[in-house]
């Protein structure tokens, strides 16, 4: 059975020890959106597919990541969400392992174990 979630609300992750990410629900329209991303334009087609799993969680998360707490600068001041910050989130391994699992796996197989 695939379960649907009707809301359009973003909701709260905790994504790892001290980080918490709102994110927008993915549907549809953002992963079509991701998928025309600038950025995986300029990759190489030979390019790793871990190097294109990196570059498209990347685009998802510019599109559904609203806030977050637990980000700082270098001495510890919050920073807001941009862009930039969502990529430079998303370059840390276990960050992007936790944002992999928690956000999109969900969205990339749907296993009727899990979801019944």
């Amino acid at each position: 059975m695939i379960r649907l979630n009707l809301s359009a609300e973003p909701r709260w992750l905790d994504l790892l020890p001290g980080l918490r990410l709102q994110v927008a629900p993915v549907t549809t329209a953002i992963m079509a959106s991701a998928r025309a991303d600038a950025s995986l334009e300029g990759l190489d087609e030979d390019a790793p597919k871990e190097v294109l799993a990196v570059a498209m969680a990347q685009a998802v998360a510019r599109r559904v990541v609203t806030d977050w707490e637990g980000v700082g600068d270098d001495e510890g001041a919050p920073l807001p969400v941009t862009p930039e910050g969502i990529d430079a989130l998303l370059n840390i391994w276990p960050v992007f392992e936790a944002f992999q699992e928690q956000v999109l796996g969900p969205h990339l197989v749907l296993e009727s174990e899990k979801n019944g």
